[in-house]
């Protein structure tokens, strides 16, 4: 996927609200633009680390441009805009890049499923039945190795998809947890024990009842972003 149009680049003065993001541009104009990323973007961020934002010319939007990349304080790129990851894993899976779901007839997106009224990122059909499949977003790294957590809070809806995933699982459907990790130099995922231990708990049941774990890493840069390869799951 080539980000279109064109990032632009600019320096982080601070995130705050959640949502709002001050930079600094190369001519020295200051923009606060919108920062579509709702967790804690742990790692993600210093004060003055480079940035990477789509512009907008939308006379509607509030603010002008959406952050889309920031290079961490680990000297890695994270794609930091989780709107994109489901639009990244529809563009590998149409592709045939994630290997373990080639081959399905159809494929739909946000399809109600479960007892706890949740909606599956995606459903693929194939000649033996559905898959479920959730996506989920990683861009927390850490120095000094190449193996990255999820989540970077406490994700409590994280956990009620497990449970949902387990609960097909347990009756003979197919269910997949996917990470798809947007962050470059990494080789491997964990679930974040030390930040959501319920979550990591989840995990680990759900992988006992039948789900699977798969997780994909990116390449990524300034003009675009595509999943790439199967990274290790460590549970």
């Amino acid at each position: 996927m080539r980000f279109s149009p064109a990032l632009e680049e600019g320096r982080l003065l601070k995130r705050y609200k959640r949502f709002l993001a001050d930079i600094e541009l190369a001519s020295g104009e200051l923009l606060t633009i919108h920062c579509p990323n709702t967790g804690s973007m742990l790692n993600c961020m210093s004060e003055g680390c480079r940035v990477w934002f789509s512009r907008s010319d939308d006379p509607k939007r509030k603010l002008p441009g959406t952050w889309e990349i920031a290079e961490t304080p680990q000297g890695r790129l994270a794609c930091v805009n989780t709107a994109r990851a489901n639009t990244l894993v529809e563009e590998a899976l149409r592709a045939g890049v994630i290997a373990e779901l080639a081959g399905f007839g159809n494929l739909k997106r946000e399809v109600a499923y479960g007892l706890e009224n949740s909606r599956a990122d995606f459903r693929l059909d194939f000649a033996s039945g559905p898959a479920f499949i959730e996506v989920k977003s990683v861009t927390l790294g850490f120095d000094g190795t190449t193996v990255a957590a999820f989540p970077d809070a406490v994700t409590t809806r994280g956990s009620k998809h497990l449970r949902e995933l387990a609960a097909l699982a347990r009756d003979g459907v197919r269910a997949v947890q996917l990470y798809c990790v947007n962050l470059s130099n990494i080789d491997a995922v964990r679930p974040a024990e030390e930040i959501d231990p319920a979550y990591a708990a989840a995990l680990r049941e759900a992988v006992s009842a039948g789900v699977e774990v798969l997780a994909y890493g990116v390449e990524l840069t300034p003009e675009e972003v595509r999943v790439s390869r199967r990274l290790d799951v460590r549970l």
